[in-house]
């Protein structure tokens, strides 16, 4: 059982930085000056919930799994208060800050309608802290012997550092008009 555990926990674990990969790109995607409009927004921001609750579900699950197997001893303080555990107890913390920041994020998005649109997009701004923490967390506790396992993690770095770089890159069309204004000659 222990090692099904295990298994359950590194699985769930690469399935959640696929998933938050996933958010964080249609995140980037919904927040930028391109954005969709119309039916297209609209189908775009219920795939974003829609994946973040899966993936949610899959951090819920990896954690339970990794406190659950005795391999190594995660407890379930170690869960929720970063950098208390007696195993790898930096990458475990990280980790949890990444959980902790998921869990900001999920509670105010579940509020959005009862709390000032300012103090949601502020914690939601925490997204893009969480990413690399998660990512960083997965990485390097990811199995050596396991190369699909830190494979897949590192793809979704590219993909993610792609869509961070995409979006800080690309300009609103009153920029890009802005600029043309300003190349015209004045005579």
């Amino acid at each position: 059982m222990n090692e099904l555990l295990w298994y359950v926990s590194r699985g769930t674990g690469v399935a959640s930085i696929a998933l938050l990969t996933a958010v964080l790109v249609l995140g980037v995607v919904t927040a930028g000056w391109r954005r969709p409009h119309g039916e297209s927004a609209t189908v775009v921001m219920a795939v974003h919930r829609w994946l973040s609750l899966g993936m949610v579900a899959f951090v819920v699950a990896h954690v339970a799994t990794a406190v659950g197997e005795t391999y190594v001893n995660i407890d379930l303080v170690s869960a929720v208060v970063p950098f208390t555990s007696g195993y790898e107890r930096v990458l475990v913390g990280l980790g949890t800050v990444a959980v902790d920041l998921m869990a900001a994020v999920a509670v105010t998005s579940w509020l959005r309608p009862r709390i000032p649109e300012r103090v949601w997009r502020g914690v939601h701004w925490a997204a893009y802290a969480l990413w690399p923490v998660a990512l960083v967390h997965g990485f390097a506790m990811g199995t050596a012997d396991q190369p699909v396992l830190r494979g897949v993690t590192a793809l979704c770095g590219v993909v993610g550092v792609a869509a961070v770089v995409w979006r800080l890159l690309s300009s609103s069309p009153d920029r890009q008009r802005r600029d043309a204004v300003l190349e015209e000659r004045w005579t």
